[in-house]
């Protein structure tokens, strides 16, 4: 397996490893309910950023760029993130 070959599974094992939270949690508590589409929404968008990151680094050979963009990436998936789980903007992707 190639370097970039690793980083890409690690990638997809660090995925299903998240996902797979709030799946155990739903077995042992009645305040994680989370919806099928709920699973689908949150694989999309932590697969999109890590496919995103991937491809910088695949593609941009300068660190500061690589650092810079993968940053703003995982930047704007934290704040779509938190706007699906608590509407912070007040949009109608929260559900408001």
């Amino acid at each position: 397996m190639t370097a970039k070959n690793t980083r890409l599974f690690a990638i997809l094992i660090t995925i299903a490893v998240l996902l797979s939270i709030p799946l155990i949690a739903m077995q042992f508590t009645s305040e994680v309910n989370w919806t099928p589409i709920d699973f689908i929404v949150a694989a999309v968008l932590l697969l999109g950023t890590g496919l995103s990151c991937e491809l910088v680094l695949r593609k941009v050979k300068k660190f500061s760029y690589r650092a810079a963009i993968c940053i703003s990436i995982l930047l704007v998936c934290f704040l779509v993130w938190a706007e699906l789980a608590v509407g912070i903007f007040g949009t109608p992707f929260a559900g408001n």
